[in-house]
């Protein structure tokens, strides 16, 4: 059966209560229309570096990027009260994989310094569609870092720059509308990747939902006053690991592939990220799902388990992590394809919701805000008796990876000893803290420490101990901002907790619908049952703050719930916020040198030109140009290449490095000589209109005195029969 927090969300119903009002929106007047809500929706690019840079998710020296499939933005709302434009609440659901702390901090003050009256530290939520594909650097702790080589300056300006604009831009379509909100289930888009530990949980608690992982996607609909759509935020959890860990194209997975489906599907000739309509696809308690549907497999050439399921209670293969790999719907093709699928079942879902009549939102707008510090903290539980956090720290199964990323040498995921001694990381232990102190380890228990990081502090903290608590309420619609990947038990306990605080309380009433949004704000890993956590599976050992970590969530934000009531005005008491870091922030990549085109070249000239033949849908078309580093300048808001087509005597640009159909491939052939190629191909979808065309590459080159000069190639043409 469903669990009856579904069931009380998909029974609810209210009627929006319409106000007529003359009201400002910035510096602009909005004419009297009837509408409870002032909505904004805006995008902006925030792709850093595609090359040369690590990325961020599965923490992997190996996966350097060299080029772009699809570019990362962020998306934002904006809901106001039009009786009381001041009040209003901003959403940013973000193509990065978590939150942080110094990103969200630079895009409070450049958001209250532009609109100083209207947003602050309270009402901005940092989300993050957790992708494992991005570019990685520019988290504020160490330990994130370490992979990136440091902090990667240029990942976290081009993230805040398109992060405000974005704002910016959903700031200045505030318009008065309507909001309403439905559910439906999406049944064949994520799997439970933990299910061992997931059984762990009470047989009574676990018979109360039909599945081992939460299969409905929450929607919010945007409409105008007449009734029209412009976007939508959708909320559902599905780890944005489509795309594996040998990956080194730049994308946003499969929630940025389920924006650009919709979007496409919406407004197809808009170019993306010029698009009005802004679809959000929210990452929710993501802890232990999977985007790899097919389950965990045995890749061990000549070995006799070679194809066979992984191991259940380990997901080991021969008693190793290294091959048990999980397989997307699209295995037999590629995790591009596998990356498409599960894009699509998502849009599929937010695009039943949105061609139904669903029920609408009424209420006050709300939002609450605190910091708290998770070292030691003591609280009380709801037998009485009294628990306490730790300090962060990472446990031998966080090692182990898991089967979207599997770790290496002799760690397995659900080893709750710490016999492991692979030399390299009894040096990686000994290099943060020697020894952990006997009140961590006692804390910690039953996870044995690999990583002491909340001992951690040279060169400066590697974990955060302190986190964001928030919460947006948007009528009887309350968003749990959290700042960790809740498992699906984990998720499940914590909305169930808040919902019944909420009615109990007599802040909403039975139609109070609670969603989970996370990673955001700050990253702090992840959040376990007790249960779970006593397994000591991948997201077991990465729950940093200690076997208590969910219940000291469920306690604070519970304490919270009240200072979302009509009204209210008043913030809470709150633990420091954490230092800023940004001062002490090291790297080691070193910078573009310059760029040299080769004897006798240019910038932009074609060296391996397309063919003469004609092209047909489904084959692939590319082009090798002379290129340029493209660290020199990251075309925000723009492009790398661009597929045009010829119509009635002019070139018009048809395809840009945002369409999943392009990619952008970078080869520095020579360190010396600073010669690189850049490769274009498209592949031709199906239903292209036949016709002339060609490939334009955008490039940007340094000079040994540092002057960066953009250029501009052309391919052949080539025909589309």
């Amino acid at each position: 059966m469903r669990a009856s927090l579904n069931i009380a969300h998909r029974g609810f119903l209210c009627l929006t209560a319409f106000l007529a009002s003359s009201s400002v929106v910035g510096n602009a007047a909005v004419q009297g229309v009837a509408a409870e809500y002032l909505l904004g929706l805006g995008i902006g690019d925030i792709t850093g570096p595609v090359v040369e840079t690590n990325m961020m998710g599965y923490a992997s020296l190996a996966q350097t990027d060299t080029g772009l499939h699809l570019r990362q933005r962020s998306r934002a709302w904006i809901v106001a009260d039009s009786a009381n434009p001041s009040n209003r609440v901003v959403f940013i659901n973000a193509d990065i994989a978590m939150g942080d702390t110094g990103i969200r901090r630079s895009i409070v003050n450049a958001l209250s310094t532009k609109y100083p009256d209207l947003y602050n530290n309270d009402n901005i939520a940092l989300v993050s569609t957790h992708q494992h594909s991005g570019v990685g650097g520019y988290l504020e702790n160490l330990l994130p870092q370490l992979t990136a080589l440091g902090y990667v300056k240029e990942t976290a300006a081009a993230i805040v720059q398109g992060t405000v604009l974005a704002v910016q831009r959903a700031h200045d379509s505030l318009a008065p509308g309507s909001l309403s909100l439905g559910n439906t289930t999406i049944v064949d888009g994520n799997i439970n990747r933990s299910p061992s530990a997931y059984l762990a949980n009470p047989a009574e608690e676990r018979a109360k939902y039909q599945y081992d992982q939460d299969k409905e996607l929450s929607l919010l609909r945007f409409d105008d006053v007449s009734g029209n759509a412009r976007g939508f935020l959708s909320f559902f959890a599905v780890h944005g690991t489509s795309l594996y860990e040998n990956n080194t194209l730049v994308s946003s997975d499969n929630k940025g592939m389920a924006a650009y489906l919709y979007e496409a599907m919406v407004e197809p000739n808009a170019m993306p990220g010029n698009n009005t309509f802004v679809a959000g696809f929210t990452q929710s308690n993501v802890g232990d799902t999977s985007p790899n549907t097919l389950g965990a497999f045995c890749e061990s050439p000549g070995e006799e388990w070679d194809g066979q399921p992984c191991e259940f209670d380990h997901s080991t293969c021969g008693n190793k992590t290294e091959d048990c790999h999980g397989r997307g719907p699209g295995f037999t093709i590629s995790d591009f394809e596998s990356n498409r699928i599960i894009g699509q079942r998502q849009a599929n879902g937010a695009k039943t919701l949105m061609g139904m009549a669903l029920p609408q939102v009424t209420g006050a707008i709300n939002y609450v805000h605190a910091y708290m510090n998770m070292s030691f903290r003591e609280f009380t539980l709801a037998n009485g008796s009294t628990a306490m956090t730790c300090p962060p720290a990472m446990g031998y199964s966080f090692a182990g990876g898991t089967t979207d990323g599997p770790g290496a040498f002799d760690f397995i995921q659900g080893d709750n000893t710490s016999t492991p001694q692979n030399p390299f990381w009894e040096i990686v232990k000994g290099a943060v803290t020697p020894n952990p102190p006997q009140v961590q380890i006692d804390c910690q228990a039953p996870k044995p420490i690999l990583l002491d990081t909340g001992y951690a502090t040279f060169p400066y903290s590697w974990s955060p101990n302190t986190v964001d608590i928030q919460m947006l309420r948007v009528g009887n619609l309350v968003m749990l901002i959290m700042p960790g990947e809740l498992t699906t038990m984990a998720g499940r306990r914590m909305r169930d907790a808040i919902r019944t605080k909420l009615i109990s309380e007599g802040v909403i009433g039975e139609d109070a619908y609670v969603v989970i949004a996370g990673p955001a704000n700050t990253y702090a890993h992840y959040v376990a049952t007790r249960e779970e956590y006593a397994v000591q599976r991948y997201e077991g050992a990465s729950t940093i703050f200690g076997q208590y970590t969910l219940e000291s969530y469920m306690d604070k934000y519970g304490s919270l719930v009240g200072y979302l009531a009509d009204g209210n005005t008043s913030q809470p008491a709150s633990d420091p916020a954490s230092p800023d870091l940004s001062g002490s922030a090291i790297s080691l990549r070193t910078g573009v040198v310059f760029d040299g085109a080769g004897i006798g070249h240019n910038f932009g000239d074609v060296s391996t030109d397309v063919a003469s033949t004609p092209y047909s849908a489904g084959q692939s078309v590319s082009a090798v140009f002379v290129g340029a580093n493209p660290r020199n300048n990251l075309r925000l808001e723009g492009t790398f290449l661009t597929v045009d087509r010829l119509v009635n005597g002019a070139w018009t640009a048809v395809r840009s490095d945002s369409h999943p159909s392009t990619t952008y491939q970078w080869l520095r052939t020579s360190t010396i000589l600073g010669t690189s190629t850049a490769n274009l191909t498209w592949t031709i979808e199906s239903g292209t209109p036949a016709g002339t065309y060609r490939f334009t590459y955008f490039g940007d080159s340094k000079s040994l005195g540092g002057t960066i000069t953009p250029f501009v190639g052309h391919s052949g043409n080539f025909t589309v029969a």
